[in-house]
C-alpha cells in the first residue's frame, strides 16, 4: 500500500501506462503513479537468479530460461509485459536484483541512499517500480533542503576546492554535489509500495515543475530487492 501521509498535492493516481506516460506535469505535481496490485510469486524469482556481485541485471532471455512455477510464471509475465510497455515507449528499462548499492562514507554522501533529484541535457523522466523487497522513497520538496545551501556543509566543501569563487558553484555540479538533498526536522518520506509503477520528474532544461526527490532504502539483511528502473 502507498504512505497516503505524502503531501497529495505533489503527486497524482493514474490506473493504466497510457495515462501514466500522457498526464503531465504541472503545478506542484511531479510524481506520478500507476497504482496496480502484484500477481504472482516474484520471491520466486529472487530467489532462482544467483547474484554473483551486489547488483545483477537480469534479461529478458534469463527470465524466459527460468523453471517457474505457476505463481512464478504470474510474476514474469508482469516484469516481461512492463519492459514491453516501457521499451514501446522509447525507454531503456532495467530490471536488477540488488542486495545493496555501493556506500559513499565521506561526510557529503552522494550515494543512492541519499535523497537526491536525477538530471538530463534532455527531456526525459524517471520510471522505477519495485516488485520484492524494500521500496524507494521519496520526500516532498518543501520537506527538504538542498544540502550545498547548508553554510556547515557549504563551508566544508569550500575546503575540497581548490579555485575561485567564480568557479565554486560548477565545482558543485561536476561532483553532483548540487543534486543531494537534506530532509527537514519531522520530515515523512513515503514509500513508494510494491508493484506501482512510478514517473518521476527530473531536472532538465524544458521541465515545468520541480524535480522529485527520492532515495533508495536501506536493505534488510538477507534480503534481496526486485527493481525496474530507467
Amino acid at each position: 500500500m502507498i504512505d497516503l501521509t505524502f503531501a497529495e498535492h505533489q503527486f497524482q493516481y493514474v490506473t493504466n501506462f497510457h495515462d501514466l506516460i500522457n498526464t503531465p506535469f504541472q503545478g506542484e505535481i511531479n510524481a506520478i503513479c500507476w497504482t496496480r496490485t502484484l500477481k504472482g510469486d516474484f520471491s520466486e524469482i529472487v530467489h532462482k537468479i544467483e547474484l554473483t556481485e551486489n547488483m545483477t541485471e537480469v534479461d529478458q532471455d534469463e527470465l524466459l530460461g527460468l523453471n517457474l512455477s505457476e505463481q512464478g510464471q504470474l510474476a514474469r509475465e508482469m516484469l516481461l509485459n512492463d519492459l514491453k510497455l516501457l521499451t514501446a515507449f522509447g525507454a531503456s528499462p532495467i530490471l536488477n536484483i540488488i542486495k545493496c548499492y555501493e556506500r559513499d562514507d565521506s561526510f557529503f554522501s552522494t550515494d543512492v541512499y541519499s535523497f537526491h533529484i536525477d538530471r538530463s541535457p534532455v527531456p526525459t523522466d524517471t520510471f522505477l517500480c519495485t516488485y520484492y523487497g524494500e521500496s524507494s522513497e521519496i520526500l516532498p520538496n518543501a520537506q527538504a533542503i538542498q544540502k550545498v545551501l547548508i553554510p556547515e556543509i557549504r563551508e566544508e566543501l569550500k575546503t575540497l576546492y581548490h579555485g575561485g569563487d567564480e568557479g565554486f558553484e560548477s565545482f558543485l555540479k561536476e561532483n553532483f554535489f548540487d543534486l543531494h538533498y537534506q530532509a527537514k526536522a519531522k520530515a515523512i518520506p513515503v514509500s513508494l509500495g510494491l508493484g506501482q509503477l512510478w514517473r518521476l520528474a527530473i531536472d532538465h532544461p524544458e521541465s515545468q515543475v520541480l524535480p522529485c526527490l527520492h532515495r533508495a532504502p536501506l536493505e534488510i539483511n538477507g534480503q534481496n530487492r526486485l527493481l525496474m528502473i530507467c
